[in-house]
């Protein structure tokens, strides 16, 4: 019986020996993929941007409006077509919430259209009606808050001032009923601009971002030259103003990082045996 047991822990422990050497033969599991770091960063980008705008005039007035024998002068429309605008820009990301960029844009001629009636002592005399075109120049340096990020989505909001070189150009006065025709020279108008940004961006990649944004502009006034008849004459110094001219802009932009940051990583946790 003895002899038995004997044999039978001898073989246990053969078996355990046997266990051990297979196990120590095994591969031993890959480590854990390092986990990806969100990174603050910093640096230069360039951008570009294109969109249409949406353009009002607070009102339209010329100093014969206050002639003698005027009684009133009633603006039933004043409007400005849609137009296009490009623009480039550089500027610098401080951190992953604050940046701010300087801008230069073109804003593509934009149609005006306006009519108004001219009334007397005994009532409505005859009508005016305007065309001419309106284009700028615009430089901008703007501050932006990205107010957190989600999905690589980022929502931001911004402030921008700066100057807006303003031009009318075409300018002719019609009158409706003696079918009479006027028009002015082409001017230019440098104007103080701001504006208010609001929009989404998105990051395709650390370098490159998209951005679709409203913005609110404010180019100040402008003028036409001095409005002459058809036969070249004018008695009195009269340009035609343009007075609070604003647009509602939406925006198409895109963002590159010069720099973009390089992928931070954190090591692998490590399992404790």
């Amino acid at each position: 019986m003895a002899n038995l047991k004997m044999f039978a822990v001898a073989g246990s422990a053969v078996l355990l020996s046997l266990d051990a050497a297979a196990a120590a033969d095994l591969p031993l599991a890959p480590p854990p993929m390092p986990v990806p770091v969100v990174q603050e960063f910093s640096g230069w980008y360039l951008r570009g941007d294109i969109g249409f705008s949406n353009q009002q005039v607070k009102d339209i007035t010329n100093v014969l409006d206050t002639a003698p024998g005027v009684a009133s002068v009633d603006t039933i429309h004043k409007s400005f077509d849609s137009a296009p605008f490009f623009g480039l820009g550089i500027g610098y990301q401080f951190n992953d919430w604050l940046r701010a960029d300087f801008t230069g844009e073109y804003r593509s001629s934009a149609n005006f259209h306006g009519l108004q009636v001219v009334s007397d002592a005994l009532g409505p005399a005859f009508t005016d009606e305007y065309s001419a075109s309106k284009s700028e120049w615009l430089a901008m340096a703007n501050l932006y808050a990205d107010l957190g990020t989600w999905w690589c989505v980022t929502p931001f909001v911004g402030v921008g001032i700066g100057a807006a070189n303003v031009r009318i150009a075409n300018f002719v006065d019609t009158n409706t009923v003696t079918g009479g025709v006027a028009y002015a020279g082409d001017t230019d108008t440098w104007n103080f601009a701001w504006a208010v940004h609001a929009g989404l961006a998105y990051r395709v990649s650390p370098s490159f971002t998209v951005e679709l944004a409203y913005r609110y502009l404010d180019l100040g006034d402008a003028a036409s030259g001095d409005i002459m008849a058809y036969t070249g004459l004018n008695t009195v110094n009269n340009p035609e103003n343009f007075d609070h001219i604003t647009s509602h802009d939406i925006k198409l932009g895109v963002r590159w990082m010069l720099n973009p940051p390089e992928p931070l990583y954190a090591p692998p946790l490590m399992r404790k045996g």
